[in-house]
């Protein structure tokens, strides 16, 4: 008797297809073998290339690189003085430019933001990445100027020599540096961000010397009005306080007016970036801005009007990036409406609002259904066991009187309350089965066993 090997008979179909395969891409992919699991993969730094290299075909990428290679030279030679100084102030005022190179990386990635367009995994397009370039460099400039304090609390305690000889060239070159990429670059993202969010206690504090001044040379007003640019007031301010902090140094040798101008600087650029923080913070967090909440509402209200609709449901819209609003709703309808023209008329009310609009028209399905329909169906098991002679039990439409009248012992007294308080039952055979319904015509009973017959009102023994 030969023994039967069931897998030899079984061929080898993993080698086999994938072999194929490999003879006609093996001088392709360099590999030997018969099997490769998994596919090769593009290389995180050649997709950065080839993306790079698509930006830099811009027109525009090619003056922000300019001055992106400017501004890091300048900051370099800035952090030198900086500890040939030993000077606190001059180190918080030269991190403002380290946020201006971060502000031309922001320039560069809304080119690159321009470019894409929606892929599967990112359905409504790149924009957010805009929004956390700028919640992440506003908040490394916080940072920054909480480390500015800390090292200052310690320089009050032993206040350090400052030596003056670069500190004003320092801090002309850093307030030249630092004005020049503010107004110098349109940074729409930057922008938006400064123009869309609360001003900083500093812009308030300012704000009515500001309607003074241009009052006084109404020339200025394009720069002043209706708030000056946070990043130029911080500008300002901080080489006022450098300047003060040179001349306290040189004239009374007070160097603790170092360690101040440094905490000021510090506290205002954390006053600066604050709201700023706060309002790309928000949109991260997917909220609706509080300003759009009551026209979003409005146009709800009238649009709930429209012949068709009869409600609104999960209506949720969130700030998708900056100046973009997108939204869902569902709009149930009657269901003799167009859904057709219910969706343009919808979609016309929101979208003057919500650019990304997604609305979802469904009609109306209630009808009125019976217990009794449900519990027939065919795919409901009946609740009632079976019984001899395939009688089927009590109607589920009946009431709980005739229900509980069903259910009681048989007597003839039960028989007589039965005639006296309710209507009485007469059993219809419907396909092999009894089917019990009240009866109007006359009052008839037949019980097997007692010879007790009813028919109309008489009574026969």
């Amino acid at each position: 008797m030969t023994a039967y090997n069931s897998m030899s008979s079984i061929p080898d179909l993993i080698s086999s297809s994938v072999s194929l395969d490999l003879e006609n891409h093996e001088h392709q992919l360099g590999t030997l073998g018969t099997i490769h699991p998994f596919a090769p993969q593009k290389s995180m730094i050649k997709s950065f290339g080839r993306e790079f290299r698509s930006v830099l075909r811009l027109k525009q990428s090619k003056k922000i690189f300019l001055f992106l290679g400017l501004n890091v030279l300048g900051t370099i030679i800035l952090f030198i003085w900086c500890h040939a100084t030993n000077s606190m102030a001059l180190t918080a005022y030269t991190y403002l430019t380290i946020y201006d190179i971060f502000s031309l990386l922001i320039c560069l990635l809304s080119l690159w933001v321009q470019m894409q367009k929606p892929s599967p995994s990112y359905s409504f397009g790149y924009e957010r990445f805009e929004v956390l370039a700028v919640f992440a460099s506003t908040m490394l400039a916080q940072l920054g100027a909480l480390f500015i304090i800390k090292e200052s609390i310690e320089r009050l305690l032993i206040p350090p020599e400052i030596h003056t000889g670069r500190l004003l060239i320092g801090t002309v070159f850093a307030f030249f540096l630092h004005m020049f990429v503010t107004y110098s670059i349109n940074n729409k993202a930057i922008n938006h961000t400064v123009d869309a969010s609360s001003s900083s206690w500093l812009q308030e504090h300012v704000s009515d010397m500001s309607e003074s001044v241009c009052h006084i040379v109404p020339g200025l007003s394009k720069l002043l009005l209706p708030r000056i640019n946070p990043f130029a007031l911080i500008g300002c301010t901080g080489a006022i306080a450098l300047i003060l902090t040179y001349i306290l140094v040189d004239t009374k040798s007070y160097y603790s007016a170092d360690t101040w101008a440094a905490m000021a600087i510090a506290i205002k650029t954390c006053g600066t970036m604050f709201p700023m923080s706060v309002y790309t913070g928000k949109i991260l967090l997917q909220t609706a801005p509080s300003h759009i909440l009551g026209q979003l509402d409005k146009v709800l209200r009238e649009a709930s009007t429209l012949d068709g609709v009869l409600e609104f449901r999960h209506e949720h819209f969130w700030t998708l990036s900056f100046g973009t609003l997108a939204g869902s709703v569902q709009v149930r309808v009657r269901r003799d409406a167009d859904e057709q023209m219910v969706l343009a008329h919808v979609y016309n009310r929101l979208s003057n609002l919500v650019s990304q609009l997604t609305v979802q028209i469904f009609k109306d399905d209630w009808t009125r259904a019976s217990s009794y329909n449900l519990l027939a169906g065919s795919s409901f098991p009946s609740p009632f066991p079976p019984t001899s002679g395939a009688q089927r039990g009590p109607s589920p439409i009946l009431d709980q009187s005739q229900r509980y009248k069903m259910n009681k012992p048989f007597s003839t007294d039960n028989i007589a309350q039965d005639q006296r308080t309710s209507t009485p039952i007469r059993a219809i055979p419907s396909f092999g089965t009894n089917r019990l319904e009240p009866s109007h015509q006359g009052h008839g009973h037949s019980h097997q066993g007692h010879g007790h017959s009813h028919q109309g009102h008489g009574h026969s023994h």
